[in-house]
Parts: structure tokens; sequence; C-alpha cells
């Protein structure tokens, strides 16, 4: 069975204009957290120097993202991640399904914008209030990813099994990006999160690379 594979910005719908005016002032508003963040430092970058760089309020910076650490946390990525997993072949295990499924991920998210991938790891790793917003925000990812396993387990995913796993799988991936910077992105990305799979699947008597 060949599986769809929803992760393509060709196949995404064009949104409305409102909806296009909504994308463009995020963008326009993490273009200049970024771009702050390079030049001055995350502690040293306000919401007020964000507004004025991306040339918004400051309520409207914070309309859009509830705090600093969401902008660089916030990723349209998850849905469309959660869309492919459940376009796999519904014979395929579910640890394989993932593990295709993040290759793709990772490599559209790197192949788009690089430079802010490897930035938004960086403050992972570096940064405290960073780090406990993903930890944070994992806990929905989680969440979601446990119900397109239960559904391909026929497990109920509010179970503690379903729960364990699905919590310790978003572990995992925070610390493949958090490893990637610490160790100056010398890796592909998507070998880690393989290499971290393999891990969880079979211990750390598992061969890697």
């Amino acid at each position: 069975m060949t599986a769809a594979h929803p992760i393509s910005p060709d196949d995404r719908p064009r949104p409305g204009l409102r909806e296009r005016k909504k994308i463009r002032t995020r963008e326009a508003i993490r273009s200049a957290t970024y771009e702050l963040i390079e030049e001055r430092g995350y502690a040293a970058t306000t919401i007020e120097q964000i507004a004025d760089r991306a040339e918004v309020s400051p309520s409207t910076v914070l309309r859009y993202f509830p705090a600093k650490e969401d902008i660089v946390l916030t990723d349209e990525l998850c849905p469309l991640l959660l869309a492919e997993f459940r376009a796999r072949p519904v014979d395929e295990p579910w640890l394989d399904s993932l593990r295709n499924v993040l290759r793709r991920a990772i490599d559209l998210g790197i192949g788009e914008r690089p430079e802010v991938t490897r930035l938004r790891c960086r403050l992972m790793a570096e940064i405290p209030a960073v780090r406990s917003r993903m930890l944070e925000n994992l806990a929905g990812t989680g969440h979601l990813l446990g119900a397109a396993i239960g559904e391909r387990a026929g497990r109920d995913p509010e179970s503690l099994e379903v729960r364990v796993l699905t919590t310790s799988l978003v572990a995992a991936l925070a610390e493949v990006a958090q490893y990637w910077a610490r160790t100056g992105f010398r890796d592909d990305p998507a070998d880690l999160a393989d290499r971290a799979l393999t891990v969880y699947d079979r211990g750390l008597g598992a061969e890697n690379p």
C-alpha cells in the first residue's frame, strides 16, 4: 500500500485573505525576533523591540504569542506531521511510521529555513525559560501523538500505557534537538531522531551509526 504525503508545501490549502494577513503578521513578528536575538542575544531582546522591528504594537505581539518563548517555539508542522502519520499504511508498525514521518518533517523544516531551525534548537539548549516552555508545549504534542498512536494500535489514547509511551517519545525528541545544538549541529538531525527511536525500540544495546 502506498501512503499519501500531506507534508508538502504545495499541497497545503491556500488560506483566505484574512488568514493570509494573520500569517504575514506572525511571520513578521518571528523574523523580527530572530534578527534581534542574533544581534543582541535572547535576554536583551524585548517585546517592545520586537514590536518596533515588526512594525506592530506590543499588544499585537502578545496577542499572537503570549510570551517571548512562544515566538521561538510555536510550530505549525505538528498538525501536518500527525496528518502524515495517519496517512501511512495501516499495516505499517507505528514506530516505523513515526520514523518515516519525523524524517520528512525534519527535512522539510530544515530545508525551508535552516538558520532558524538551528537558532531555535540552540535556544532550547541554552535558555532555561525556552526549555521550560518547550516542555509545556510538548505536553500538547504528546496528547495529539497519543491519539494517533492509540488509533493505530487499537488502544485507548488516554490509557496509562499510551500516555507513558508518548510522554517518553516527546521527551526523547526534545533531547534530540538539544543534543544537536550542544554538539555544534555536526550531525544530520533526522539521523539523530532515527537513533533516538532505535534506542527507544531496542534499548542501549542497539547498534547505532
